[in-house]
């Protein structure tokens, strides 16, 4: 429903997690207030930087995670056989 002022809902919640993430990954540099009375065309180029930033590091951590896998995986051995003088104590 749209009214003469105000948001729609759409915009509104698009609004409030944009802000939202700029303040959560921002660590510690925003708080809401200020996110809330960027001009709008700085705030989409502060989220589209903190959204970049944050996908070259996914992309990152995939990488070298996929050769940290290969460097940790055990090698194993022939089997060990247990030891003749090791046996249950009788009764």
């Amino acid at each position: 429903m749209l009214t003469f002022f105000g948001l729609t809902q759409t915009y509104r919640l698009q609004l409030f997690r944009q802000i939202h993430d700029i303040v959560f990954h921002g660590k510690g540099g925003f708080d809401f207030h200020t996110v809330y009375n960027f001009p709008i065309w700085l705030r989409n180029y502060t989220y589209k930087n903190i959204e970049e930033h944050y996908k070259k590091e996914q992309e990152a951590y995939e990488k070298n995670s996929g050769k940290k896998k290969l460097e940790n995986q055990v090698q194993r051995g022939p089997a060990i056989k247990q030891p003749s003088y090791s046996s249950k104590a009788r009764k």
